[in-house]
């Protein structure tokens, strides 16, 4: 049984250290984000989220964004620390499913004052504003009602809505899909693979707000068509991958698939806390062939 902060810890490693198509990698940083800030903010963060099942949601997120601003200038991980949280509070003792859907029904209106400071001190990007309950406002309901509101337009808070449905019914499946292929493949194609089929699913809504609808939805294809090759080995998936890194990579990093990458991260956390994943590692992390 794998300690929760280092599951946690461990996910956020290798979701940043795959070479996945849009985000910063040990290869490719962005203009103000680097690399190591990703394992520097996975380190700030695993022993809250060892911790996290002493404490109200909301305080565990509010701790993981300050310990995260005190080894990062800018946000790495705030959709990665909303969406672990629920997830490290449900202790080992319980059924991962059913303690989640307890931990997210019994989330207030101090968990939500508490998310909302995190918010405003992570500065995320693109969040604009809403005529009700918005983040500069101090909040009056409970944060799953909050949520509901953000629920069309942020992934993450449809999480909350849904019980963690895209998760738990989408990015787990695939995930352990690739895991368990025979041949096995390494296990940075499978973080890749799960990124591709996420993105495919769903329109990844970072891209949307930093952008617009039709550039998410664009990415959504782009993906699939990057599916169609991927199991295909060799050049010809590569340079799919390739092609579709350069697009996301075009206008200043604006089309950054940044919440699919928080997804997939809760999805390793689940993998590794539920047995899926192993320590030591069965397969190889790092597939042989590169692209870029």
């Amino acid at each position: 049984m794998i300690p929760i902060g280092l599951s946690a810890q461990l996910a956020c490693f290798w979701e940043a250290t795959a070479r996945k198509p849009g985000n910063v990698h040990r290869y490719r940083d962005f203009d103000d984000t680097t690399y190591l800030d990703f394992l520097h903010s996975a380190a700030a963060i695993a022993p809250i989220l060892e911790t996290a099942c002493e404490r109200h949601v909301g305080q565990t997120v509010l701790q993981c964004v300050q310990a995260t601003q005190s080894v990062a200038l800018r946000n790495t991980n705030l959709g990665i620390i909303l969406l672990l949280a629920p997830l490290a509070t449900v202790p080992y003792s319980e059924n991962l499913r059913t303690g989640l859907n307890q931990v997210l029904a019994n989330l207030d209106v101090t968990d939500s004052r508490a998310v909302y400071e995190a918010i405003r001190l992570a500065r995320p990007g693109g969040l604009g504003q809403v005529s009700e309950q918005d983040i500069s406002q101090e909040p009056s309901l409970p944060l799953p009602d909050l949520m509901a509101m953000a629920a069309d337009r942020d992934m993450v808070a449809r999480q909350y809505v849904t019980f963690y449905s895209d998760v738990l019914n989408d990015g787990v499946p695939d995930l352990l899909l690739a895991i368990n292929k025979q041949p096995a493949i390494s296990l940075e194609e499978t973080i890749i693979y799960c990124q591709l089929r996420l993105m495919a699913k769903h329109p990844d809504s970072l891209i949307a707000r930093k952008t617009c609808a039709s550039e998410a939805k664009e990415a959504s294809h782009r993906a699939e068509k990057a599916l169609d090759r991927f199991w295909t080995g060799g050049e010809t998936r590569w340079e799919e991958l390739s092609k579709l890194d350069a697009w996301l990579r075009a206008k200043g990093n604006s089309r950054n698939p940044g919440t699919t990458a928080d997804l997939v991260t809760a999805c390793l956390f689940i993998a590794l806390r539920e047995g899926s994943i192993t320590l030591p590692l069965a397969i190889p992390f790092f597939a042989g062939e590169d692209y870029g």
